[in-house]
């Protein structure tokens, strides 16, 4: 694909600014790193992806190729254009959050999710109100039987990558999930960069 090639440093977070109908491709460099994703409409920060709406839209428990992302008005913010990874994508889990690693047993700052979003988006001067649900790119929660739900290692290889497309003028930001107690992000639980390419 054509696009200059950005990095997502390891355990931390990017926003990029996509006009209707442009693409960026997030690429899974090393093969496990999970990438948060969230989607911001232009002009109102509170009417943003919403992976509980989305759920219903699809009647799927994650969006697979060709499907639609919606907001949290039912409104069609990105679409999954391409995906070369297993489809395995996390649409229940909360980003991890200072709290999060306080659960782990964590004493001290530790790098997470919601904080990357809030960077991002501040970089580019721009202030969300809460952080939403994200799209957890890559991410293995699998559903049991018994209904309980697993912290999977990732199933994605390395160069995996999906395109997201936009249906309206949005923010998209992306964090490196910083999760390195649990195997979310591989079973060496060390977070790695991944990649992303503005696409045509």
């Amino acid at each position: 694909m054509t696009g200059t090639l950005d990095v997502i440093p390891a355990t931390r977070g990017k926003a990029v600014r996509l006009g209707k109908g442009q693409a960026v491709q997030i690429i899974n460099t090393y093969g496990a790193q999970v990438v948060d994703t969230w989607a911001f409409c232009i002009g109102d920060l509170g009417h943003h992806m919403s992976m509980e709406h989305t759920r219903v839209e699809n009647g799927r428990l994650m969006p697979a190729a060709g499907q639609t992302l919606f907001t949290n008005k039912r409104e069609p913010i990105l679409v999954l254009e391409q995906d070369t990874s297993p489809g395995i994508h996390d649409t229940l889990m909360a980003a991890c959050d200072r709290w999060r690693y306080e659960h782990l047993g964590c004493t001290d700052y530790h790098r997470n999710c919601a904080d990357n979003m809030v960077e991002a988006l501040d970089e580019i001067g721009m202030k969300a109100s809460h952080v939403p649900q994200p799209l957890n790119l890559f991410m293995n929660i699998p559903v049991n039987g018994d209904l309980s739900l697993t912290q999977g290692e990732p199933v994605s290889r390395p160069g995996d990558y999906v395109v997201l497309r936009a249906l309206r003028d949005c923010y998209v930001v992306f964090s490196a999930c910083p999760q390195d107690i649990t195997p979310i992000n591989g079973a060496g639980r060390k977070p790695t960069a991944a990649h992303i390419r503005l696409v045509t």
